[in-house]
């Protein structure tokens, strides 16, 4: 599928493929059509906002190399991607590799801004923990300084920060985009609710979609934070009782719902906390019957999350029809909609 190398300048003429799990049917749409399509159901976003998290910087020993950050792990320690020289043109997995770091090597991003690497992970050596030598303030705003967010090569020209950014970001927790989100513009959300849809969020750390490294590549996604506020919590409650549809714009919203649940039991209830849940084929959702979504290639982890929600191969089919109609992928692509059959709940007992 061809990349998108540039947002649309118009978020609601994007392209929306709806997948029918029930049907066993693909039909074609645009973002716009959300409003017919999704009725009254509980829509749910990931309201992070994305982080500066690619910093250029330097080893012990003076070699140029690009820290990516991938999530922080508490106590002032962050866990980040090593990756080798390169402009952002070059693709990750084109780069020499970067220098090998040991526990105990600085990393120097500015005058005032140095990373100690406290730990490798046995994984892969480009995956390290690392801790900055500024309180957490400072470092925020040496961030802020220094960093840019995770370039793509094939955009067409150097990504801005706000660029990067949901149309209802908050807290800078997410390492890349969100990307789901992308195209809900404020007057869409708006029009949803006038007809009826409820509007509720979760904060996930959406992590890093690729590292270059393929052994590390194949553990992704790693370990990320989320939280889940009390009223959210309720609005699903509401929603099942009532016989609606409960909607997840993105996969990280689908971790961050499921992975709660399946840590209280089943049950949603509000909370902070850190998930490894890995979904795909063999995971029975118990909250959410909706997911709205970018094109995953087959093969990829997203594309594993979403047979949770529809048979592997109406998906793979729904996926060769979008490529061959041109509809565009990555992050600035067009999208997907899944919607399950709302009268399941075994699948919650």
């Amino acid at each position: 599928m061809t990349p998108a190398t540039w947002p649309r300048p118009e978020p609601l003429e994007d392209r929306l493929l709806v997948v029918d799990p029930a049907m066993g049917t693909y039909a074609d749409a645009r973002i716009a059509d959300l409003q017919r399509l999704l009725g009254r159901a509980l829509l749910i976003v990931n309201d992070a906002a994305t982080q500066p998290a690619s910093l250029p910087g330097r080893g012990p020993r003076g070699e140029p190399l690009e820290l990516r950050l991938a999530g922080w792990t508490g106590d002032g320690e962050w866990r980040a991607v090593l990756c080798g020289v390169g402009d952002w043109r070059t693709r990750t997995e084109d780069r020499p590799p970067p220098p090998p770091l040991a526990p105990g090597d600085v990393v120097t991003v500015t005058a005032d801004l140095r990373a100690e690497i406290t730990s490798v992970s046995s994984l892969s050596p480009r995956l390290v923990g690392l801790r900055f030598d500024a309180g957490s303030e400072s470092v925020w705003s040496a961030l802020y300084r220094a960093g840019r967010p995770v370039q793509y090569s094939y955009v067409e020209r150097p990504l801005p920060l706000w660029q990067v950014q949901t149309a209802y970001a908050s807290r800078p927790w997410a390492v890349e985009l969100p990307s789901a989100g992308r195209p809900l513009t404020w007057g869409l959300l708006l029009g949803l609710r006038a007809q009826g849809a409820r509007l509720a969020s979760v904060t996930h750390a959406a992590g890093l979609s690729s590292t270059g490294d393929p052994a590390l590549d194949a553990a992704l996604p790693l370990p990320e934070a989320y939280e889940i506020p009390a009223e959210t919590a309720a609005a699903v409650r509401e929603t099942h009782a009532a016989g609606g549809r409960v909607v997840a714009v993105g996969t990280s919203v689908v971790r961050a719902l499921e992975g709660a649940a399946a840590r209280d039991g089943g049950e949603l209830r509000a909370a902070r906390g850190t998930t490894d849940l890995v979904v795909d084929q063999w995971f029975h959702p118990r909250i959410v019957d909706g997911l709205l979504t970018g094109l995953h290639e087959p093969g990829s982890s997203h594309f594993a999350l979403t047979t949770a929600f529809a048979p592997a191969s109406l998906l793979e089919s729904a996926f060769r029809h979008a490529s061959d109609a041109g509809y565009l992928g990555h992050e600035f692509g067009d999208s997907s909609l899944i919607l399950r059959d709302t009268l399941r709940r075994e699948s919650r007992a």
